[in-house]
């Protein structure tokens, strides 16, 4: 397909249309799409063509191009423009969490032979967790605490409460009253909850590291939210570029995760933390900080330590007990707890009660800990095993961590990688599903542990990965 050079195409009426410009331009482009007058594969004029030919700044069309984009009606090319996207089949609703095995592996807790490996999320191993979780629902099933005919409340949510805040607690995170929790059905709606309590006006802004957790990007998203990349380096975000996004007059939240960098793996030195609480402090932002693959303790102070008064905290027992139970946590600072609670009755009430019972009798069970420490080990060995078949290649790994990141050598690009390695039978992630559409993401891929095959499956997955790492497509450079 050409360039368009008629933009009569695109019939747009400035005039007749109360709206914003931009969004008046981006009906019109849907328009000519849906007629036909675009097909797929058509590049679409430069933006200032575009601007000048239709009266109205390159700003109105760039953006009205950006939302297109952001909603795959579009896609931009580096360095070719902006062309109509080709129709894509509609994706699975849960493909972030597809079942790494088969049923009846993850329903018995055991590992199984297994050539082909999935590796796109993490997989937990049972180590007593499930046999624990069995006999509290048991006991809640013959007596609920809470009782089985009303709706859930506030108050009857108490016992769970004071049970997250006690496996919440700790010296690096700090101390945490009941009244400053809610609980979420997992991490994901804790951060819808907490960007509810946070985001106001028409068109809010939210700050992400330029590779961030794709679920941010997705609730801003469903929030009406824009999103504002801010530059990492080795240490996290970068101070400086931090201040300058944080002028945006829209910028008013940054979500982070300075204990496990999703999807670099890395831990935000104590200095940066430092730096990146007083850039948020000048700017008067708020941050919301994301806790929710770290599987050990922790070993640096919070954000929430550092500046209580402007710290969110999300966590959930996803990657240290199972991902099943969908328990998570939203912590409000001082002054919002009134917010959150709103924000969680108007959601969903509260937690089903059976659940709000076997989170009171969970998390504080005299076995929990040790089974934690049980799971951890067995992760660790997995990733022991990546580090060995792949030495000699640039992963980022840590044993109490149940993903690593992998930066490929020269020749290999992220997607060519990932579908190489998934006619050999694995799945991996790539870091284009971390950035904004339009960025420049590195080589690189993240892949997780599945301890739902056996160690000689795992490790004959990671050695099939270390043929296509050696050997990479000749006359590829990057």
């Amino acid at each position: 397909m050409g360039t368009i050079t008629d933009t009569n195409i695109i019939e747009v009426d400035f005039g007749a249309d109360s709206r914003a410009k931009y969004v008046v331009l981006e009906g019109a482009v849907r328009a000519a799409i849906e007629r036909g007058d675009l097909p797929p594969g058509t590049r679409l004029p430069p933006v200032r063509d575009l601007a000048w030919k239709i009266g109205v700044t390159p700003g109105t069309v760039a953006r009205a191009y950006s939302r297109l984009t952001d909603a795959g009606v579009l896609t931009a090319e580096v360095g070719r423009g902006t062309f109509v996207a080709e129709p894509e089949a509609p994706a699975p609703l849960y493909k972030e969490f597809q079942a790494p095995l088969a049923v009846d592996a993850i329903r018995h807790g055991t590992g199984g032979d297994s050539w082909a490996v999935n590796m796109l999320s993490p997989h937990l191993p049972s180590v007593g967790q499930t046999a624990l979780i069995r006999s509290l629902l048991g006991e809640i099933a013959q007596d609920p605490p809470s009782g089985l005919m009303h709706y859930p409340h506030y108050e009857g949510e108490a016992p769970a409460r004071a049970a997250a805040a006690a496996f919440l607690s700790g010296p690096m995170f700090g101390p945490v009253a009941p009244e400053e929790i809610a609980l979420s059905h997992g991490g994901q709606q804790a951060i819808a909850l907490v960007l509810q309590c946070v985001l106001r006006g028409r068109r809010p802004a939210v700050l992400l590291e330029e590779l961030a957790y794709p679920g941010f990007r997705r609730m801003a998203e469903v929030l009406r939210a824009d999103v504002i990349d801010v530059a990492i380096d080795e240490h996290g975000i970068v101070p400086e570029a931090l201040r300058a996004a944080a002028r945006d007059p829209d910028a008013q939240i940054l979500c982070v995760s300075p204990d496990v960098q999703n999807p670099t793996c890395t831990e935000m030195p104590l200095a940066r933390r430092e730096a990146l609480v007083a850039a948020a402090r000048a700017t008067d932002i708020q941050i919301l900080e994301d806790d929710c693959y770290r599987m050990g303790p922790a070993t640096l102070p919070s954000l929430r330590l550092l500046a209580p008064e402007r710290v969110w905290s999300v966590s959930s027992v996803a990657k240290t007990v199972t991902p099943a139970l969908r328990l998570g946590f939203a912590v409000a600072p001082p002054g919002r707890q009134l917010a959150l609670r709103r924000a969680t009755e108007y959601n969903s009430f509260g937690l089903a009660t059976p659940m709000s019972d076997l989170a009171a009798r969970l998390l504080v069970h005299p076995e929990l800990p040790g089974l934690m420490a049980a799971l951890r080990a067995e992760v660790a060995a997995y990733v022991e095993d990546a580090r060995r078949i792949l030495d000699g290649h640039a992963l980022t790994a840590r044993p109490d961590i149940s993903f690593l990141w992998l930066r490929l050598p020269s020749g290999w690009r992220a997607s060519s990688f990932c579908r190489a390695a998934e006619e050999a039978g694995v799945k991996l992630r790539a870091a284009e599903e971390y950035a904004a559409r339009d960025a420049n993401a590195p080589h690189a891929v993240r892949f997780a542990v599945n301890t739902g095959v056996t160690r000689e499956s795992w490790q004959a997955a990671l050695t099939r990965l270390r043929g296509l790492l050696d050997h990479p497509p000749e006359g590829l450079g990057v």
